[in-house]
């Protein structure tokens, strides 16, 4: 989800002065976000597609031979190895990937002022969206 403008505007005053304050630790900051994790995305669907071709033509093979389709599972072994993979090369939840302005908290950015609720609880503001939507 991309930050408004006021938020951004917000991060790139905290960025300021972030490297206004400590320019040795900014520096730091800025080679470890580029050196972040690279996701392999060609690699997983092309893996994806040899296991999955594996695991039917080993099925097709087995079937006129009445062995044990070992093709097929050498094709789930390649699958799960890219699912793994897929896993592995994805950010942790919360993180966010180099250059998309994300990452950051502003504390208090996400919570409404309770003025501007009418100062009503959360629960009871979901549950009349809730009703208006029905009543549309």
């Amino acid at each position: 989800m991309p930050l408004s403008e006021h938020e951004q505007r917000m991060l790139d005053e905290i960025e300021s002065a972030l490297y206004a304050d400590d320019p040795k630790f900014a520096s730091s900051v800025r080679k470890t976000r580029a050196a972040g994790p690279r996701r392999p995305a060609a690699l997983v669907v092309v893996l994806g597609i040899v296991g999955v071709g594996l695991l039917v033509g080993g099925l097709a093979l087995s079937g006129r031979t009445g062995g044990f389709p070992v093709l097929s599972l050498v094709g789930f072994l390649v699958m799960f190895a890219a699912g793994v993979l897929a896993l592995r090369s994805t950010p942790p939840k919360g993180a966010s990937a180099p250059g998309r302005g994300g990452g950051a908290r502003v504390p208090g950015a996400g919570k409404a002022s309770p003025k501007s609720a009418g100062g009503r609880s959360y629960s009871s503001r979901m549950e009349d969206r809730f009703r208006r939507r029905f009543e549309q």
